[in-house]
């Protein structure tokens, strides 16, 4: 079994900071435009990157930390695509080769911009894509690999938003961050509650996969019946055992909104804010206007926009879509 993945320290992640500036947009904080009483929510908007997605940050770090030599034989990962697109973004930097290993439901707009950047899309069932992950590799690939979730130097990268928001928004009460695997939310809570302990980071889930709800009521890590749903880009069939401990330590405790909430949260968005989100990054919107997280300002992480144009315009026209 691998190692529990350790708590990045403040000046691991000041170091990552270091690394991408120049490299990642330090990405603007905007006030929620509601008027219903919801209180003070913030957008953290990593949809501005140039991936459409915070991905850049952990991707970035890792492949600036990996060793040169193992890096020249290429480098792969496994995602359901903004990861993929984070690691073939800087792969096409440094001019070395990527290849991504996808599930066969990942989104035809994600796939789309990974082959745009010039990686080898690598298509498998989301079963065998899963054991990737578990895994931390896949026979007949050469290279560095960089695990989307459970690699230090990702999280470490991830915490860098987290450094951001304390910065540009010092009375934060809470921050609600979509969980995928952990490796987002771990890496803003490290880098925010080691610069003021009391700050809350809460996980957003959605009910069709939904791993770390189950695993808090459980104690322990535990595997879910994950059902596909327009919001891909979180929600595994548990949490990794070598993140549990982490994320244990971490986090708040975790928020499920229906596919319902979190399509009226991106319809919301774009309404109100002229945000474009993808279902990952609308859940933490989705749950900060679904229940009441307490008195303070809250922020939400919008982790990405890569959503597919005919699966916006549905949600736009009050139509729930369907899986991926």
């Amino acid at each position: 079994m691998t190692d529990p993945v350790p708590r990045p320290s403040l000046e691991e992640i000041r170091q990552a900071a270091d690394r991408l500036r120049g490299t990642v947009v330090r990405t603007p904080l905007v006030k929620l435009d509601v008027a219903d009483g919801s209180g003070e929510i913030y957008l953290k908007l990593e949809n501005l990157q140039p991936i459409g997605s915070f991905k850049v940050r952990g991707a970035g770090n890792a492949m600036a930390l990996a060793d040169p030599a193992t890096l020249s034989r290429g480098v792969y990962t496994a995602s359901a695509g903004n990861m993929a697109q984070g690691v073939a973004w800087h792969a096409r930097q440094l001019g070395v080769a990527c290849t991504v290993v996808v599930p066969d439901d990942a989104p035809a707009t994600k796939l789309a911009a990974i082959e745009r950047l010039g990686a080898q899309v690598l298509k498998v069932p989301f079963d065998r894509w899963w054991r990737v992950l578990v895994e931390h590799r896949y026979p007949g690939l050469e290279g560095h690999f960089i695990h989307p979730v459970s690699d230090p130097a990702v999280v470490a990268g991830n915490g860098t938003a987290g450094l951001e928001i304390v910065e540009d928004l010092e009375d934060v009460a809470t921050i609600v961050v979509p969980f995928g695997g952990g490796g987002l939310a771990c890496g803003i809570a490290a880098a925010a509650r080691a610069l003021r302990p009391e700050i809350r980071v809460i996980a957003a889930e959605v009910s069709t996969a939904a791993p770390l709800a189950a695993s808090l009521a459980a104690g322990a890590p535990t595997p879910i019946d994950r059902q596909a749903s327009f919001v891909d880009g979180i929600g595994g069939k548990t949490v990794l055992h070598e993140m549990w401990p982490l994320v244990r330590e971490l986090l708040a405790g975790s928020i499920v909104s229906t596919p319902e909430a979190i399509a009226a949260a991106v319809g919301l968005l774009v309404e109100r804010n002229r945000v474009v989100a993808e279902g990952a990054g609308a859940a933490g919107v989705a749950a900060a206007l679904g229940n009441d997280l307490g008195p303070g300002k809250v922020v939400c992480l919008v982790s990405g926009g890569n959503i597919d144009a005919a699966t916006l315009a549905a949600i736009l026209a009050g139509e729930l879509p369907g899986g991926s």
